[in-house]
């Protein structure tokens, strides 16, 4: 058996619980895949994406309907290390992946106010484009469920807003466009451990501004701030992230202040006397 072999294997043998059926399931519940979609699997360089990639391999040979899929890595400015990193990684999966350039680094690094902002836009925007040059319907993105959790605290903690991160939504600026997270149920530690059990090793952060300031994004970064508060109510409650989780699936709407819907504010003043 191939080293590739082994490790597809693994993901439906070993990591079968912990990452194919939370896979499968996400696809299933959110129905983010269908019948004669052609989705562009977006390839950050790390492991989340590439197990994506080849979870979405997987369902395409197991898979109860047929759809097709394009593994695509966009370098936004990678230096030579990474970039063959990225092939590298491609070859040991056997993913036949397309690479295609930006500038993107070149232009955010030269941003004081919220680089990281101007660079997600960006990427976002070069990747829409490039899905609709290749025909397709929806958009792959490896966020996971540890990516939701913080996302919700973070709204709430910081933005005073309580919103996470959806499994799928609508591109509002190309129609036609579906934004799809295929690894949406499945946890950080189980990738880490999926990662670690076939000796794999991929890019952890590769952005130039990261690079450059690692004490001071490390100091300030509301994100790691987020991940680390989850650690430690988890050593308290060990479900405190999927009660988190579950809160967002579960709202009240008699025992809240207020809501949006489609950006217009509800308060509970409106029906009150109803």
């Amino acid at each position: 058996m191939e080293n590739y072999q082994e490790i597809e294997r693994s993901i439906i043998k070993r990591f079968r619980k912990e990452i194919w059926s939370r896979f499968v399931k996400a696809c299933a519940d959110y129905e983010l895949i269908k019948e004669n979609d052609k989705v562009m699997v977006c390839i950050s360089g790390g492991k989340d994406s590439f197990l994506m990639a080849k979870c979405i391999e997987e369902l395409i040979r197991h898979g109860k309907f047929k759809f097709e899929a394009y593994y695509v890595v966009m370098d936004p400015g990678y230096n030579k290390k990474n970039h063959d990193l990225i092939i590298e990684n491609a070859k040991k999966l056997n993913l036949d992946i397309q690479i295609f350039e930006s500038d993107i680094f070149d232009i955010v690094t030269k941003i004081d106010k919220s680089p990281c902002y101007l660079c997600a836009r960006m990427r976002r925007g070069f990747l829409y484009n490039k899905a609709k040059e290749l025909g397709c319907n929806k958009i792959a993105l490896g966020h996971h469920f540890d990516d939701v959790i913080e996302t919700t605290l973070l709204s709430i903690l910081y933005g005073a807003e309580t919103k996470t991160m959806m499994p799928k939504l609508h591109s509002e600026n190309f129609e036609g466009l579906e934004l799809i997270r295929p690894m949406y149920l499945i946890r950080e530690e189980d990738i880490i451990a999926w990662k670690n059990y076939n000796k794999l090793e991929f890019l952890n952060c590769a952005c130039k501004f990261t690079e450059e300031n690692k004490n001071k994004v490390e100091s300030t970064s509301k994100r790691l701030e987020v991940k680390e508060l989850i650690k430690n109510l988890k050593k308290i409650n060990s479900n405190v992230d999927y009660n988190i989780f579950k809160a967002l699936d579960n709202i009240n709407l008699d025992c809240v202040l207020g809501y949006k819907k489609n950006g217009k504010y509800q308060s509970f003043l409106g029906d009150y006397e109803k």
